[in-house]
């Protein structure tokens, strides 16, 4: 008598996408160099294989040989924009309200560390020079088909089977992954030596509001300036 033909339906969840970063790169150019560039070289591409990074920041953070700690973080001070090089791009952030955004909490971290905030580049004992590049570093996924799968077929001498495995996938695709990274440079106003300089940089997904422009910015420039001047190397900061 024959079987009747089998009939097997499994269900799997859409599969998250995940990033990686490794670790940073050692300082491009030397310690007081040109810029980095427009895009965040400094991670390796992100990897569907890891936890995701939505949301953490890497950081690195550099002090000039030789300078004394105590003789930094103190004195008057003007945040300005970091002058353009022939490596910045279309990625960089000229809008103003953007970059003031994120000046405004550079100037909040600089006055916790000691400093007293003035306007302008020729007043005060230093100069932070900062700088915003935004760029897509994972597009957005493209539309998920709803269901998908195969079908296997046999005869044996016991009669026929049919098998059929199918994939159903209910999750809406992912917004474009957004890396935005946070550059400040710190130099002496009347010699020009930099005596400190770091990077910061979040990912975050397009168009979530957990992650406005001035959060974004308060935690960078957080993140950044957190141990300043004496802490220096890289990190990780997660949620």
């Amino acid at each position: 008598m024959t079987q009747p033909a089998a009939r097997v339906l499994t269900i799997t969840a859409a599969s998250l996408l995940a990033l990686t970063g490794s670790a940073l790169l050692a300082r491009p150019g030397g310690f007081g160099g040109p810029g980095w560039g427009p895009e965040p070289r400094w991670s390796s591409s992100p990897s569907r294989t890891a936890p995701s990074l939505e949301g953490t920041i890497d950081v690195a953070r550099f002090r000039a040989e030789g300078v004394d700690p105590a003789a930094i973080a103190k004195g008057a001070i003007a945040v300005i924009a970091m002058p353009s090089g022939p490596a910045e791009g279309p990625s960089e952030m000229p809008d103003a309200r953007f970059t003031a955004t994120f000046a405004a909490a550079v100037e909040g971290q600089l006055v916790n560390s000691g400093y007293r905030i003035v306007p302008g580049a020729d007043a005060g004992d230093q100069i932070a020079e900062v700088r915003i590049v935004r760029v897509e570093a994972v597009p957005a996924e493209e539309k998920h088909k709803p269901l998908s799968g195969s079908m296997t077929m046999g005869v044996s001498n016991r009669g026929s089977m049919m098998g059929m495995a199918l994939q159903y996938d209910g999750s809406k695709p992912r917004p474009a992954l957004i890396a935005t990274r946070l550059e400040t440079r710190v130099r002496d106003r009347v010699t020009g030596q930099v005596l400190w300089e770091g990077r910061a940089q979040l990912y975050s997904r397009d168009g979530d509001e957990r992650w406005n422009d001035d959060r974004i910015a308060a935690r960078l420039a957080a993140a950044l300036f957190a141990g300043y001047p004496n802490r220096t190397g890289e990190g990780r900061e997660r949620r």
